[in-house]
């Protein structure tokens, strides 16, 4: 029923937009009968927002990948930097937080582990929204900030680097055997705000895969079942892209290729000062107004990159 209804809803935007262009071109055509500018000018706004549309439309058929429909779950790291790194892994959550708001998908936090004295050490986080995988592959990658630091009492510039990775969710359905012989489980007390509960209670898990070695944790829940649940779903999705990626290790995928957290492995660069600019290093990319792109205007990077 859900690939039913994903279905129509994609006929449906394609119908609803042909009526609007002809619509469009009906108005264009009457207003230059009658002479009249407004219904002219107004004629024209209404085709630049069509083609604006259309030209998404052409963009998400690009994404026929395996998994580009799934939602999509982000790791994000610190790296080179230390407090001012840490504060630039909270400003790209917030970065992709506000991205996901404009397209009304949701976001479920399932792993945070906050700085020592300021932002997110790392974060795991899943956005929940067709097509966020797909659009998200674009992201995956050391991202760097220059700016002034604002915990620099001396007011210096500083360069600090976080990794962003992605990776799809993955249905229920698929089948990935594990083996409880291979699972090392550990509990823990959950970090961070939370109450009595928190404090008292061995409520985060901690899953390593023995044989490759791949660790995921969740201490979002109350419960230990839950976390151990959705730490399980995380940790299948891990081992299915890594899977995936073995498949296909010719290509040019973040596992192997994405390097260090530091200096020359960056894909994109945020430069705060002394000028402002946003430049994506593998398509040339570049917005000029950094606020917007921290306000979750990725587009123009996202579509520079399905378009390459």
């Amino acid at each position: 029923m859900q690939k039913l209804n994903n279905l129509k809803s994609e006929v449906e935007v394609f119908l609803n937009l042909e009526i609007e262009i002809a619509n469009s071109h009906e108005l264009y055509l009457m207003a230059l009968s009658e002479d009249d500018q407004s219904l002219v000018n107004e004629s024209i706004e209404t085709l630049i927002k069509l083609k604006s549309e259309l030209d998404n439309l052409a963009l998400k058929a690009k994404l026929d990948g395996k998994f580009d429909k799934n939602n999509a779950i982000l790791t994000l790291h610190s790296g080179a930097g230390g407090t001012e790194a840490c504060d630039w892994v909270d400003m790209l959550f917030r970065m992709f937080l506000r991205w996901a708001e404009k397209r009304n998908y949701k976001v479920e936090i399932m792993d945070l582990l906050p700085g020592d004295e300021a932002g997110i050490k790392s974060i795991v986080f899943m956005i929940k929204g067709l097509y966020s995988y797909g659009y998200l592959q674009s992201e995956i990658g050391v991202h760097r900030l220059v700016r002034i630091s604002p915990f620099d009492t001396n007011k210096r510039r500083h360069t600090s680097f976080a990794s962003c990775d992605v990776i799809p969710a993955i249905a229920d359905d698929i089948d990935i055997k594990i083996e409880e012989k291979d699972l090392r489980v550990d509990t823990y007390r959950a970090s961070g705000a939370g109450g009595q509960h928190v404090n008292t209670t061995d409520s985060a898990v901690r899953i390593t895969h023995l044989p490759t070695n791949a660790v995921v944790q969740c201490q979002t829940e109350r419960s230990q079942y839950k976390n151990k649940a959705s730490a399980m779903k995380l940790l299948k999705a891990k081992l299915y892209a890594l899977e995936e990626e073995k498949q296909r290790s010719a290509s040019e995928k973040h596992y192997d290729e994405k390097g260090s957290i530091g200096w020359g492995n960056q894909i994109r660069s945020y430069v705060f000062c002394p000028y402002t600019m946003v430049k994506d290093h593998r398509t040339g990319c570049e917005v000029g107004n950094v606020q917007s792109v921290m306000d979750g205007g990725l587009d123009p990077f996202i579509q520079a990159y399905l378009n390459t």
